[in-house]
Order: structure tokens, then C-alpha cells, then sequence
């Protein structure tokens, strides 16, 4: 699979190709499946145990009407009084997350052989960790690398900033299709413009390939670690892991036309991505996604990078 088809008029005409909105919208239900106010934060303590946050917490999250079960102390009320009916306040843990998902849309991440091209698998699960990330009251924002001028939503909370981010995605996917670019600007760039959106201690998690990032890509992230915690998710399509031996011809959006040949062999299950391993030693921890898998295979990882930002 290429990105070198014609849109399609309605994105839901070739999911694997085209984004929509909507369709990252719908992610938010499988994103939260099996989570519970009881069990979605954890201790904010130093130290190698999870623990469950004991109490309410102290900020304002939501007014809702009352409930069998809810406790009387938390009764709102003005809401009460307005609307003739008890309501109930709840609260959630003061702690501020601002979180920046950066997804990967240069032309190298416009390829996929099975499912859905690399950059739609990137928007899934980082759509997939923005809503774990609001569920929770957290703060969530987007830079959209494609190779024209990125799309950015600055750091904001709740759904409304999920809408901003989706819809962000969205249309940053369908221009980096119609743009059909022949080669990927450096990621040092993107990379600076979101030291810029985070403050000190603000997270910032990159869905790429890693293609072509850059010669100084290494050293401007490690630099960053410096000041922001940095997570990777690695996208990576099956030909890359298990192709056959064989020669594959190839045509470039400039006409270009050529042949490249692969050999056979394919890594071991347990060996470690050799990109992985260089951003290890730089000091950024990260995790693979494969293409193929698809949204419910990606929920879980999420739910564990959510656990540690």
C-alpha cells in the first residue's frame, strides 16, 4: 500500500489510507475500556511501587446529576439550587500533565503494506494516548510534521482539546497526501518548535519511522531529554521486519523508476530495534508499533506509556 492513489472523495472510502476526524473521535471509548476513576491515577510518590491516589483530589472536574451511592458531602450547591435537582461535584488529582503528541506525516511515513499506511498508525495510537491523557485531566497538544509547514494545537484540556487534535490530524494527513513531496525535511525543526509549546518537566511523545530525521537529530533530542520527558513510538510496517528475498521495482512521485533488491532474513522476535537502541542511548525510552496490528493492539501499549508520563 502507497500513498500514490487518488483521494477518495469521503476519507471512510480507504481507512487505511485517508484519516478522519470521526474515526479518531470513536477511538476514545477503546482508550478508555476497563479504566475507572478508582484505578486511572496512580501515586505521585518517589519510588519503584504503583500505588492508587487515596481521596477525591482538590481540582474541579465535572457537575453532574446526583446518583444512588454518591456521597452527600459533594452535593454543588448553586447547580442544586438552579436546576431543582441535586447535583454532585467531582474532583480530580491536582496534578498537571501537558503532554505534546508529535505525529510523523513526511512523505516516508506515506507506506504501508499491510492494513494501513505507517502515518495513519501513528495518528491511531497517539489519538489513542490523548484521550487517556484528557480522561485523566491532563493537558494535550499536537505538532503535525508533514513537508510543508507543520500543524500545530497548543497544550489545552478536556474533549474539546481531543476534537482540536483530531480534526488537526485529520487535515494535516489529507494535505501531506495531496502534497505527494518527494523527500522529508529534517524532524530537528518540529523538534524545537515543541521545546517551545511544553514548560520544563511537560512531556512530548513522537510517532515516526525515524526515517531521515536529520544529522543532527540525535544530539538535539538528547539535549531536550535535558528538559522534557521524551517517549518514542516507533512505527514499523511488516515488509520492513519480514520482507522476502526478492527484487521490488519502485516508482517516486517525480517519475523516477528504479529496482532495489532484499534479502532474505528476517531478525529475531526478541532483538531490539537497532533505532530503539540508539535512542536508548541518548536517554529516550520507546516502544514498537506495528502497522498491521491496528487500534486494539495499540490500546494496551498506550495504557502502559500512559502509566509512566
Amino acid at each position: 500500500m502507497t500513498a500514490t492513489a487518488a483521494p477518495a472523495s469521503d476519507p471512510t472510502d480507504a481507512p487505511g489510507i485517508h484519516l478522519s476526524g470521526a474515526g479518531l473521535m470513536s477511538l476514545r471509548h477503546l482508550a478508555r475500556r476497563g479504566v475507572s476513576p478508582a484505578t486511572r491515577t496512580i501515586a505521585g510518590l518517589p519510588g519503584g511501587i504503583v500505588t492508587r491516589k487515596r481521596g477525591r483530589g482538590s481540582e474541579p472536574d465535572d457537575v453532574r446529576p446526583w446518583s444512588e451511592g454518591d456521597d452527600r458531602r459533594f452535593i454543588d450547591r448553586n447547580a442544586t439550587a438552579r436546576t431543582g435537582e441535586l447535583h454532585v461535584r467531582t474532583h480530580h488529582d491536582e496534578r498537571d500533565r501537558a503532554v505534546v503528541l508529535l505525529a510523523d506525516f513526511r512523505p516516508s511515513m506515506l507506506f504501508g503494506t499491510r492494513r494501513a499506511l505507517r502515518s495513519v498508525a501513528a495518528a491511531e495510537a497517539l489519538a489513542l494516548l490523548g484521550w487517556r491523557i484528557v480522561g485523566d485531566g491532563g493537558r494535550i497538544g499536537l505538532i503535525a510534521a508533514g513537508a510543508g509547514e507543520p500543524a500545530v494545537v497548543r497544550p489545552a484540556g478536556g474533549e474539546r482539546a481531543m476534537t482540536a487534535v483530531t480534526g488537526a490530524l485529520a487535515h494535516a494527513h489529507a494535505e501531506a497526501l495531496a502534497r505527494q513531496s518527494t523527500s522529508d525535511p529534517p524532524l530537528t525543526d518540529t523538534l524545537s518548535l515543541a521545546r517551545s509549546l511544553l514548560p520544563s518537566g511537560g512531556h512530548l511523545v513522537v510517532a515516526s519511522a525515524l526515517d531521515a530525521p536529520g544529522p543532527d537529530f540525535e544530539s538535539l533530542i538528547t539535549a531536550l531529554a535535558e528538559r522534557l520527558s521524551i517517549r518514542l513510538l516507533l512505527v514499523s510496517d511488516a515488509f520492513e521486519r519480514t520482507r522476502p528475498a526478492g527484487l521490488y521495482p519502485y516508482a517516486l512521485p517525480d517519475g523516477h523508476r528504479g529496482t532495489v533488491q532484499a534479502r532474505r532474513g528476517a531478525p529475531p522476535a526478541d532483538a531490539v530495534d537497532p533505532r530503539l537502541a540508539r535512542l536508548h542511548a541518548c536517554g529516550i525510552e520507546g516502544l514498537r508499533i506495528d502497522v498491521e496490528a491496528g487500534p486494539e493492539s495499540y490500546a494496551p501499549l498506550m495504557e502502559r506509556l500512559d502509566a509512566v508520563l
